[in-house]
């Protein structure tokens, strides 16, 4: 049997019972490392807190291992009961449906376990979760690489009235280019992009698209930590949100649409130059 086990947004004592109970009989633990982390990402003291809670240890299935070896790890869930550990929800990434459909076809049987996602933990900046548009992810540019493609979306969302959340890029274990020339695997330092970077590349494509999608006047919310003792919610303009120090990863930005009432008077509460922006 293979288990996918949400794991929540912060640290070890956000799997949920049914999720604990699920990965202390597996006979093997693996845990997902490259879409997501948690608060204390993949410190060899935030992994033992996690064995030491599950009282197992834990294989860290990073990109390579997921996407060159999934059916080494498939093929032991037809023997036996086999946990794979995912930050957030089980199916908070199209590699978690790649898995489940490659272990159905296989005659692997899947079961589920859920758990809190930045899909709705993004609820607390009073935003309704009903009045989001489609989400979009952003990458870091590079020297000769800077997409756009999601301009569109964030336009029709903005047309529509609708918010917009922007899941921004995690880098980790990544080949550099050069190594890869050589032909031999070095990785990069990890990367994890600041809502102060998301909003510096959305400029630049503005300024580049220039079809008023949104300015520098456009109101936002960033959003840092969710979930954790120490997140950190701040609403105001991308101009003014520029300015802030949201600290340590992970960060994402939500692109403000019309507002009812309601979500302005929460707003309010994380307006940007208040003393305290967070909520525990």
């Amino acid at each position: 049997m293979l288990y996918l086990v949400g794991l929540g947004l912060a640290d070890e004592k956000d799997i949920t019972l049914r999720g604990l109970e699920t990965v202390k009989k597996c006979s093997k633990v693996y845990m997902e490392a490259y879409t997501s982390l948690l608060s204390f990402g993949l410190s060899s003291t935030g992994k033992s807190a996690l064995e030491n809670l599950y009282g197992k240890s834990i294989i860290v299935a990073d990109r390579e291992m997921v996407e060159e070896k999934a059916d080494d790890i498939l093929s032991e869930a037809q023997s036996s009961d086999v946990a794979f550990l995912v930050v957030g929800d089980s199916f908070g990434a199209t590699t978690h449906t790649d898995l489940v459909v490659r272990a159905k076809k296989l005659g692997v049987d899947v079961k589920v376990v859920h758990n809190a996602s930045v899909m709705n933990a993004i609820g607390v900046c009073g935003l309704q979760l009903y009045r989001y548009g489609e989400t979009i992810s952003i990458p870091f540019f590079t020297e000769t690489w800077r997409p756009d493609s999601f301009y569109e979306k964030i336009r029709r969302n903005r047309t529509l009235g609708l918010h917009t959340l922007c899941l921004l890029d995690i880098r980790v274990k990544e080949p550099s280019l050069e190594s890869l020339c050589r032909g031999k695997r070095e990785y990069e330092p990890p990367r994890y992009m600041t809502i102060n970077t998301a909003i510096e590349q959305l400029l630049e494509i503005e300024q580049n698209r220039g079809e008023s999608a949104y300015s520098e006047d456009t109101t936002c919310v960033g959003l840092a930590r969710v979930g954790s003792e120490d997140q950190m919610i701040v609403a105001g303009s991308m101009k003014q949100l520029l300015t802030i120090d949201f600290g340590p990863p992970l960060h994402c930005l939500v692109i403000v649409g019309d507002v009812h009432p309601v979500e302005k008077e929460m707003l309010e509460f994380y307006t940007f130059g208040k003393s305290s922006n967070q909520i525990s």
